[in-house]
């Protein structure tokens, strides 16, 4: 699926319609540089959960817990080095734990994800366009 977001407004909007669509225990690995928008589309995330949360990137915690009906795990791997200091921190309990497992910087940890990893690739078409790729399972493309 692909998207063209004119604003971070809809950035949120899509990455909504996307959490709305999924089920609990499904890692969604978020690729972009500095800036593309993927704390917006984690925002989005959020609100399609139902959950009623003030989302913002956990650069300096690691992880961010918002809790309700179906929790929202949204990690920022941008400090770690590798998949292994994730697995320390307690990355596979976090992903039975029956919530969405939100990732940025997700190219820091590639290795730690499964072939079920649900993928979104935010580009930067300009200063507020985004082009928003997601890519699940499923579909058979190429990252």
């Amino acid at each position: 699926m692909e998207y063209l977001s004119r604003s971070e407004a809809e950035t949120t909007r899509i990455g909504s319609e996307l959490a709305a669509a999924l089920s609990p225990d499904t890692v969604v690995a978020l690729y972009g540089d500095l800036g593309a928008g993927k704390t917006a589309f984690v925002r989005g995330m959020a609100e399609g959960l139902g959950l009623d949360a003030r989302v913002s990137s956990p650069t300096f915690t690691i992880v961010n817990e918002y809790l309700g009906r179906v929790p929202l795990f949204h990690f920022d791997m941008y400090r770690l080095a590798d998949a292994d200091e994730l697995f320390e921190i307690g990355w596979e309990d976090y992903i039975r734990r029956g919530g969405v497992c939100a990732v940025e910087w997700s190219e820091n940890v590639e290795d730690a994800f499964y072939k079920d990893t649900v993928r979104v690739y935010i580009e930067k078409a300009d200063e507020t366009t985004r082009r928003i790729r997601i890519v699940f399972p499923d579909d058979g493309e190429d990252k």
